[in-house]
This record gives structure tokens, C-alpha cells and sequence, in this order.
């Protein structure tokens, strides 16, 4: 998706003009005809830039700026103003507006000014959540996604967060599973207490009793000194146990004891330890199958099961996948000290192509790899090479290491081409079983919707076609001016530059 920008003015030919730069831009426009209106957009979506006129008649610029500053919304403002307006912009710059602009803005200068706030905003939203999360008051708000899928999760995570219930946050390796577990300990009553994380998978069978535990001096060969284990570390806050689908049997028997007396035994400890703790634990694995094959205890299962959360991989949210290529570059950059803005359209259509086995750390370790890459302050399909292999290798996508049970004799799953380039007038191929796939179901085990099915085909389309519009419109039997009110409707709307005017068509 492309940045959102929220153009405040009461002129309406100003409007639209903004709105015809902006979206020439690449970005996001939205339009409100007065101060009061703004308001209301912005207390009901989250936009990534305002441009705000000074002078208007029922709430004017600075009164803006103050409920904006009343309402903590940090999103960067950049404010229009007429000749011989200086005052009303020094007031304005000292009520919290980024910068201005003189009236009648040139594309230029308009374009510098959203670039610049644009990457001011990712770069401190970035820096933001990293404190967020090191001081273990992350929110649901930090999170960046648009996804409905997403959005989903994130709602069933806030009813988490309201209560000490036990959260398994199931999904595969690299979705994110332990940002989830800390936007629910920050949102909860303990966000003030200790959030510790513990990765099962790393601690050697024979340290991960004493690691989780605590043991007491001289209880073991090399035990040279008491150690109070993670369990007391997080007392009276949130325990986050990763891959908890790796503990040994030993360990299992003993965590169960820990769940369900409150109360821990260190190793050579004469008794127990009392604890209250708020147990989230995570893992990549079906614990359903596992349990069946007498790896994982049943009992513990249903101990850890009892809101179970799971985060869609990559593959299925790639809406998301821009506004993360951003927020990953203004950080790497900057730690890089690297000045790069942007990332090209081909760049993105090509990332956005990709179906990330790796997920969301794949996508990270892909944009790191690229700003070190990069000669320019921009980032091309060039800076990707292994993601641009794979794309044009056409590889099928790896199976979900967590997935909802369903019917085995029910048909789930509609096979569709694999995104490769297509030459003038050629007809697509026929699909094959090495073909992406489309899911028909929700991660409830219900058929989705058809709007959630269009969607994603016209998302498709658009990645299969490269953008280009007319053909986009005419394999899918449908006018352009429908296709644009379906981009719009279904949160679609990043038109590429290519393709802008829209033709008096009927859809």
C-alpha cells in the first residue's frame, strides 16, 4: 500500500489539484473540506502525512495542529500558506508542523517536503517501537500491518490482553510470534513488570531445567553460584516461552507442575518457590500432531491451548509488505548512516511478487542486505538479486508449518499461475501444480468471503501484469472504472504512475 496523505483544505480546486500531485507521487490522497472533518478521518484511520491549509472557516490550521497535539497523533504536518502568511507559519511550526508550503505549491517542492516527512515519520516510528519494545511497553499500535487478516489477530490479541488468560501463538518461523506476545504483555496490567523471553529451542536439554527453574549453588557440576531461573525473573510479569514444541519431556512434566501450583523447584532446592507469572508461549509446529505422536504432553497442551492466536504468514498479507520494506529501511539506514529515501516501483512490485518462505525476517535480512548494497539514495531490483532469482524461478511455495484442520475430502485450495513475465499477446499458461495458491478458506476453517477472494485476485493481477491497468482490466472481463472502484473499496488504491487517467468507461 502507498503512504497515506491526508490533504486539509476548504478550496476545492485546491483540493484536487494536491490530490493530482499527490497521487502523481505514487502516494495515498484523501480529501477533507474543512478542519473538523480532518479531525474526524484522522480519529478513525491512521494516515502517514497531513497537508494542512491555515485559513479555513469553521476550524482553521492551528486549531488543527492543537488537537492534534491534544490528541497525541505524531503524524507529520506540512502546512500551506498564502503570501504574506510568515507569522501564521512561525505560530504554526511552533504548534508542531514539520514545514510549509507557500501557495500555489509547485510539484517539486511538494513532492520534497512529503519525502522528507515521510521519512522523518518512519525513521522515528521506527526508533519509537525499538524503545517501546526494550522498555516492554509495545502496543498493538506499533505493529505495522494493514492486512484484514492481521487486523484480525490483532483484535483477538486485545482480548488477551485484557485478561491473565494462557496465549499460544502459533504461525510460522519469522511472522512475528514474539512482537504479538510483547504488544499483549505492554497492553496488559503487567506492562510495567518484567517481559522475559526464553527460546526453548536454543537451551541444551540438559541446562534447560536450571535455565527455567533456577538452581542452587553446588546442585550440579559447575553450579559455582545461585541462579533463580526465568520463572522468577518474570514474576509478576510475562513469561514468553519460544518454540515451546522443543522441551524435553523432563521439562514439560515440570513446567505443567509450574502452570498449575504457581510455584517452581529449583534444581538442589529443599522447596518450592512461588511465582505469578503470565504465561505466553509460541511455537512453529502443529502441537495437535505432535501430541499424537507422543512428543508433546497432551495434559500440557491443553494447559498452554487455551487461547490459541494464530499470525498468518507473509504470503498471505502481502499488503503488508510495503509499508514494512519502509520501516525496515528507515532503521537500517540510518543505523548504516546511509542516505536512501525510497525504494523504486520495480523494486517493490518484485518484492511484493515474492512469496517469502522466510517471512518477516527474511524480508528484514533481504532490505538490510540491500542498503548495504546500494550505491545511490535509492534501491532497485538490482539490490535484490536472490529475490529476483526465485521470483523468475517461479518456486513453489512452502507448506505452512501451522495450518487449521480441515476435512480431508473437502476441496480447499484453487491453484493459479505462477507471477512470471509475460511477452505482448501471450496468452498466460495453464496452471500447474507448482502454482501459487489461493486459499478458499480462513484460518478458522471457514470459506472467506468473495470480496476477500476478489481482492486478493485482483492483487494478483496486479503483480501478474505488472501493473498495466487496461490489461489487468481486460483479463479479468471488467471495465478500468470498475477496477478502480474495486482497488479503492478493497484498500487497493496504489494506481501505478504509468497508468493514472481513467477513461469514461462503464463497468
Amino acid at each position: 500500500m502507498a503512504a497515506r496523505v491526508l490533504i486539509v483544505d476548504d478550496d476545492p480546486v485546491q483540493r484536487r489539484l494536491l490530490e493530482n500531485m499527490v497521487r502523481k507521487f505514487g502516494y495515498d490522497p484523501t480529501l477533507a473540506a474543512g478542519g473538523a472533518q480532518a479531525m474526524e478521518l484522522v480519529a478513525a484511520q491512521r494516515f502517514d502525512c497531513i497537508v494542512l491549509d491555515l485559513v479555513m472557516p469553521d476550524l482553521d490550521g492551528l486549531g488543527v495542529l492543537a488537537r492534534l497535539r491534544e490528541a497525541q497523533v505524531m503524524t507529520p504536518v506540512i502546512v500551506q500558506t498564502a503570501h504574506g502568511g510568515i507569522d501564521n507559519v512561525v505560530s504554526a511550526m511552533r504548534a508542531g508542523a514539520l514545514d510549509f508550503v507557500v501557495k500555489p505549491v509547485g510539484a517539486e517542492r511538494l513532492q520534497v517536503s512529503l519525502r522528507n516527512a515521510l521519512d522523518k515519520s518512519a525513521l522515528e516510528d521506527e526508533l519509537n517501537r525499538i524503545k517501546r519494545s526494550q522498555a516492554g511497553t509495545l502496543t498493538f499500535k506499533d505493529i505495522v500491518t494493514r492486512s484484514p487478516k492481521m487486523l484480525t489477530v490483532l483484535r483477538s490479541a486485545e482480548k488477551a490482553a485484557a485478561s491473565a488468560i494462557p496465549v499460544l501463538i502459533e504461525g510460522e518461523s519469522g511472522v512475528g510470534k514474539e512482537l504479538v506476545a510483547r504488544a499483549i504483555h505492554g497492553e496488559s496490567e503487567r506492562r510495567a513488570k518484567p517481559f522475559v523471553a526464553v527460546n526453548c529451542g536454543a537451551i541444551p536439554d540438559n541446562l534447560v531445567e536450571s535455565i527455567l527453574f533456577g538452581h542452587e549453588k553446588g546442585a550440579f557440576t559447575g553450579a559455582t553460584e545461585r541462579h533463580v531461573g526465568k520463572f522468577v525473573e518474570a514474576h509478576g510479569g510475562t513469561l514468553f516461552l519460544d518454540e515451546i514444541g522443543e522441551l524435553p519431556a523432563a521439562a514439560q512434566v515440570k513446567l505443567l507442575r509450574a502452570i498449575q501450583q504457581g510455584e517452581v523447584e529449583p534444581v538442589g532446592a529443599r522447596r518450592s518457590v512461588k511465582v505469578d507469572v503470565r504465561l505466553i508461549s509460541a511455537t512453529n509446529r502443529n502441537l495437535i500432531e505432535e501430541v499424537r505422536g507422543g512428543r508433546f504432553r497432551e495434559d500440557l497442551f491443553y494447559r498452554l491451548h487455551v487461547f490459541p492466536i494464530l499470525v498468518p504468514p507473509l504470503r498471505e498479507r502481502a499488503e503488508d509488505i510495503p509499508d514494512l520494506v519502509r520501516h525496515f529501511l528507515a532503521r537500517i539506514a540510518a543505523e548504516e548512516g546511509k542516505r536512501i529515501r525510497a525504494v523504486s516501483a520495480d523494486a517493490m512490485a518484485l518484492l511484493c511478487r515474492h512469496r517469502w518462505p522466510g517471512n518477516v525476517r527474511q524480508l528484514e535480512n533481504a532490505v538490510f542486505r540491500a542498503v548495504v548494497l546500494a550505491e545511490g539514495d535509492s534501491i532497485g531490483p538490482s539490490e535484490f538479486p536472490q529475490v529476483a532469482a526465485q521470483v523468475d524461478a517461479g518456486q513453489p511455495p512452502p507448506r505452512p508449518a501451522v495450518a487449521p484442520p480441515v476435512a480431508a475430502s473437502a476441496p480447499t485450495l484453487l491453484e493459479v499461475p505462477p507471477l512470471i513475465d509475460l511477452a505482448p499477446g501471450t496468452e498466460p499458461p495453464r496452471p500447474t501444480v507448482s502454482a501459487g495458491m489461493l486459499d478458499l478458506l480462513n484460518a478458522h476453517g471457514d470459506v472467506r468471503t468473495m470480496d476477500e477472494i476478489e481482492a486478493e485476485v485482483i492483487r494478483f493481477a496486479i503483480a501478474h501484469y505488472r501493473g498495466q491497468m487496461s490489461e489487468i482490466a481486460r483479463r479479468l472481463r471488467i471495465g478500468r472504472s470498475t477496477l478502480y472502484r474495486k482497488l479503492d473499496q478493497y484498500g487497493l488504491a496504489d494506481r501505478p504512475a504509468a497508468d493514472r487517467k481513467v477513461p469514461a468507461e462503464a463497468g
